[in-house]
């Protein structure tokens, strides 16, 4: 959603707004390391609600990591998350999470009108499925047309021959092989297709597998670092650029994925500005 790292899914009236990787309470980690910034959450704040003024979602759903600490809870995380909450809930009243995985024990912080999901995912109108991408999704969001994920928080790097660096946020759109990704599900279920891989999930799912498409969401907080996917650093760098199951399933088509700037410009493809990096 133009110019901002959101997405919003429209179906007849229901309009859901997709915000991913928050990471609420970031600052207590530099604090730690005596670096100290005022709480970036009142301008989170400021910026989503900028959005649903704009766009009158129906629902939202925050796509992991709205927490920053891992396991544990900072007090800081107390004071912000359920305020942060109550604030949106005030404007949107049904407020879903798809757990990341930077959101241990965030139930703790939720607000009554707040809906938890597992990391699994969650799929809106059989057709869209929502990852944070950390974890393996659902198998039943093998009959989705699109796989929506976070996780990677994405960005282009460019050096001049100065050595000055232009480091922009991107989303990916991609295409999935939805055989490989069946297979890499089914493997990881521990399930063993009596026939193919079609037929299985035809049977288990009652589904046709058909051509997917995966996008790759930008963190919302532009404060965060990102990961370099144009670097040619050789095949290590690109296994530290493929994080997460679904992306390490080798069903996502990351070579050709197409690479876009929050203004929509079209940036080309991960293969083309790899070479020009």
């Amino acid at each position: 959603m133009e110019p901002y790292p959101a997405l919003l899914l429209e179906n007849y009236q229901d309009r859901v707004l997709v915000v991913a990787d928050l990471h609420i309470g970031w600052e207590v980690s530099l604090a730690q390391k005596g670096i100290h910034v005022p709480s970036q959450t009142p301008r989170l704040l400021e910026k989503i609600v900028r959005i649903i003024e704009t766009t009158a979602p129906t629902r939202i759903v925050f796509l992991g990591d709205v927490k920053h600490a891992v396991e544990k809870v900072e007090l800081e995380e107390w004071r912000d998350v359920p305020e942060f909450f109550q604030k949106i809930g005030e404007r949107v009243p049904d407020i879903q999470v798809v757990l990341g995985n930077h959101d241990g024990n965030l139930d703790a912080l939720t607000t009554p009108n707040v809906k938890v999901h597992s990391s699994n995912g969650i799929m809106l109108w059989d057709t869209i499925g929502l990852v944070h991408g950390h974890a393996w999704p659902r198998i039943d969001l093998l009959r989705c047309e699109t796989l929506v994920m976070a996780h990677l928080h994405p960005v282009v790097v460019f050096t001049d021959e100065l050595g000055f660096r232009m480091v922009r946020q991107v989303w990916i759109r991609s295409k999935v092989e939805s055989i490989k990704l069946a297979k890499a599900l089914f493997k990881h279920a521990k399930i063993k297709p009596v026939g193919s891989i079609r037929s299985e999930a035809r049977s288990r799912l009652g589904v046709d597998l058909v051509d997917q498409r995966c996008i790759v969401m930008p963190s919302f907080n532009e404060n965060l670092g990102g990961r370099s996917v144009n670097r040619r650093d050789g095949e290590r760098s690109k296994s530290r650029t493929l994080i997460g199951p679904i992306l390490r399933s080798s069903a996502v088509d990351f070579e050709h994925a197409e690479l876009y700037l929050l203004d929509g410009t079209y940036l080309g493809s991960v293969k083309h500005l790899r070479s020009l990096s």
